[in-house]
């Protein structure tokens, strides 16, 4: 083999291992991009169940029983007696 021979051949090793580095490197982001995706839609999941709950404690607290248990109670609001109430015209 000549001197350009070992030359050449030097050179494709050097491609060759070069090459499975970036494989290796390759395959290791994309694992890494992975796990890191999973996390994402591990969270977008619980976010999107705790919005459910969130919707339903609203819908719940907006009730018109709740808000009049609670106008009763906080407020000490009543509904009025007939000498309470007064019209007023123009």
């Amino acid at each position: 083999m000549s001197r350009t021979g070992y030359w050449l051949f030097g050179l494709l090793v050097v491609a060759v291992l070069a090459s499975a580095v970036a494989v290796v490197y390759s395959k290791y982001l994309s694992r890494k991009h992975f796990v890191a995706l999973q996390e994402i839609q591990a969270e977008q999941e619980r976010i999107g169940i705790e919005w459910g709950r969130l919707q339903l404690e609203e819908s719940t607290l907006a009730t018109h029983s709740e808000v009049e248990k609670k106008a009763r109670d906080r407020l000490k609001m009543h509904l009025p007696n007939f000498n309470e109430i007064v019209v007023i015209r123009r």
